[in-house]
C-alpha cells in the first residue's frame, strides 16, 4: 500500500490482502516507495494531500509516481481504489478525467457493478458480464474520457445505476493489458459477508482473489 498525507483506507485494504489474497502486505510511505521490492502496487483511498486541487493531483507530482510507471513497464500490476484512481488520472497513467459529481454532492453507497472484456491481474477470476456489489464514497467521481473506444480497448467495470454521472457508467478502467486497473468502488470494503448490508454481497473479493490466483499462477 502507497500512503500520501491524507491517505485513510490502507489499514483495510492491507487486511483484506492479507486475509483474503493470503499475500504479505506493508504500508509504505511514498517516500520510501522502491517498485523492486514488491509484486503488485496498491494506491488506496483517501483524501490524498487533502484532495487540494483536485482529488490526486498533488500526490502525482511526487517521485512516487515515477516509481510506479517504473514497475508498469516491468509488469507489476498496480490498482488504484477511489483517490488512488484518481492518482492515476491525474498522473496520466490511466486516461480521463475524475470530475465532481453530477449532483455536486459526496455520495456514499452500495451499488452494483458489471465486469467488462476481465483480464490481466486484477480481475483473473472473474467472467464476462459479472455482477459484483461494492460501496462508493466519494465527491470527485464522475469519470470522463474522450474517446470511450480506446478505454474499451481493455478491461472496465460499469455502474447498473450511475450515481455520479460518469460518462458510459464508467466505475473503473483499466490498461488495455489490465495490469493497471482504477476503480471508484472501495473493493476492500466488501471484501467479507459481514461488510454486505441486505441485498448485497462482498463483491470486492473477487479483486483480491484474483491477484492472489495471478501472483501464484501468472495471467
Amino acid at each position: 500500500m502507497v500512503k500520501y498525507p491524507g491517505t485513510n483506507c490502507e489499514e483495510e485494504t492491507a487486511f483484506a490482502v492479507k486475509q483474503v489474497a493470503g499475500l504479505e502486505s506493508s504500508i509504505v510511505w511514498h517516500t520510501e516507495l522502491h517498485w523492486r521490492l514488491w509484486d503488485a502496487i496498491i494506491i488506496p483511498g483517501g483524501f490524498s494531500y487533502g484532495d487540494y486541487g483536485r482529488a490526486g493531483l498533488i500526490a502525482s507530482w511526487t517521485k512516487s509516481i515515477d516509481e510506479i510507471r517504473e514497475a508498469i513497464d516491468n509488469g507489476t500490476p498496480v490498482l488504484g481504489i477511489c483517490n488512488g484512481f484518481q492518482v492515476l488520472v491525474e498522473a496520466g497513467i490511466l486516461p480521463g478525467a475524475l470530475l465532481a459529481n453530477s449532483n455536486g454532492s459526496f455520495i456514499a453507497r452500495w451499488l452494483w457493478l458489471r465486469i467488462r472484456r476481465p483480464r490481466g491481474p486484477w480481475l483473473s477470476v472473474a467472467t464476462e458480464s459479472q455482477l459484483v456489489s461494492m460501496p462508493i464514497a466519494h465527491a470527485e467521481g464522475r469519470y470522463y474520457v474522450n474517446n470511450l473506444d480506446e478505454v474499451r480497448q481493455g478491461p472496465w467495470i460499469e455502474y447498473l445505476e450511475n450515481p455520479n454521472g460518469s460518462i458510459a457508467n464508467l466505475a473503473g478502467v483499466s490498461s488495455h493489458d489490465g495490469l493497471v486497473l482504477g476503480l471508484m468502488p472501495h473493493p476492500e470494503r466488501a471484501a467479507f459477508p459481514w461488510q454486505a448490508p441486505p441485498g448485497y454481497t462482498a463483491g470486492g473479493r473477487l479483486i483480491f482473489e484474483s491477484i492472489s490466483q495471478s501472483l501464484r499462477n501468472g495471467w
